[in-house]
């Protein structure tokens, strides 16, 4: 079966990864360089700690334990790093019972608990306890993800995005790209992120989208004892290989250059050994999400040979969503995992 994904960020990837496992024949097309959209600039935090309703925390929980498996199965796999989350601001034992009662492994830590395992944060800017705690909680380096998926018998085509299909009947036979390339395909996976819309009006399909924007600063190299994710009130830190941080908050989503200074002053009033970090980078990227914040995945009942893999949230569902899109397109119905999440609810609430 030949298949073609259009996008080659961490979804187009580990659903091209999956399908090429199971035997099919995969084009990954890109009109930049795999990883070079949001995927590249992502807090990529492996989390489901704030999803709603019920069935996407269900989702999500379950793209967790998929990077877990396949952290362990692959020697030297040094893209995904555990640890676990660490957070503290408004009412967080609320927050914790409420995970814990769905099964979310969460508990709450005292100031000196929260120093043994960040050493690094100024203790006057913690709370007495209160402190959640998610041990399950991760983050990923997703361009290396995005390797290391690719790696899997997948040709990629890059520097050349998809102009139009070729569709006959409720059937694509094809895609072109901007090269004047054309690809016979039997199938074509729709994970183009923020430009999934676009895609998706090729193949006659209005998918409503609301992308946000995200914006990531990339401090220098710091000698700060940073080892997994912390949201304090006012800044988001992880770390980010070869002693760089990586910051974040939704203010800087909204007033980019204008809101820098300030993240990196909260950052360092937490961790007081950013203060001999710079910024090294600013990094603006793009968040697709889908009209109603849900995914949008599997197959299109208009359009037999075609699907979708489009998402907010997409390092953390994508190696099991990429699963069970690649479960549909090679004519398994997973109605089971996926009814919620079908494009067709679209066209029902107009």
């Amino acid at each position: 079966m030949r298949v073609v994904v259009v996008g080659a960020g961490v979804y187009g990837a580990a659903v091209a990864a999956a399908l090429a496992r199971r035997g099919a024949v995969v084009t990954v097309v890109d009109g930049g360089a795999p990883g070079s959209g949001t995927s590249g600039a992502s807090f990529s935090w492996v989390n489901s700690r704030n999803k709603q309703p019920l069935v996407y925390h269900e989702l999500n929980v379950a793209g967790m334990a998929a990077h877990r498996r396949l952290a362990a199965e692959v020697p030297l796999s040094d893209w995904y790093h555990g640890g676990g989350g660490i957070e503290w601001g408004a009412d967080e034992a609320a927050k914790v019972d409420a995970l814990k009662e769905l099964g979310y492994p969460a508990g709450l830590l005292t100031r000196a608990e929260a120093l043994e395992l960040e050493p690094g944060i100024d203790p006057e800017r913690l709370p007495a306890g209160g402190i959640a705690y998610f041990p399950d909680e991760g983050w990923v380096e997703p361009t290396r993800l995005i390797a290391h998926l690719l790696s899997r018998a997948v040709e990629v085509i890059t520097q050349d995005a998809v102009t139009s299909l070729d569709i006959s009947g409720d059937v694509v036979r094809g895609v072109r790209l901007e090269s004047g390339l054309e690809l016979t395909a039997d199938a074509v996976v729709n994970c183009a992120g923020p430009q999934a819309a676009g895609v998706a009006a090729m193949a006659g399909l209005a998918l409503p989208m609301r992308n946000l924007p995200c914006v990531l600063v990339y401090t220098s190299p710091v000698a700060v004892p940073l080892s997994r994710v912390v949201h304090a009130p006012e800044v988001h830190l992880r770390p980010e290989g070869d002693g760089r941080i990586l910051l974040h908050s939704g203010e800087i989503d909204e007033n980019a250059q204008g809101a820098v200074e300030k993240l990196v002053r909260d950052a360092t009033s937490v961790y007081p050994g950013i203060r001999a970090a710079s910024v090294e980078s600013v990094r603006t990227g793009e968040r697709p999400i889908p009209g109603d914040g849900l995914p949008v995945l599997g197959r299109v009942a208009d359009v037999r040979n075609y699907f979708f893999a489009v998402s907010h949230s997409g390092v953390t569902l994508c190696l099991h969503a990429g699963e069970l899109v690649a479960d549909e397109v090679l004519g398994e119905d997973r109605e089971d995992a996926l009814a919620a999440f079908r494009f067709e609810r679209f066209e029902e609430s107009r």
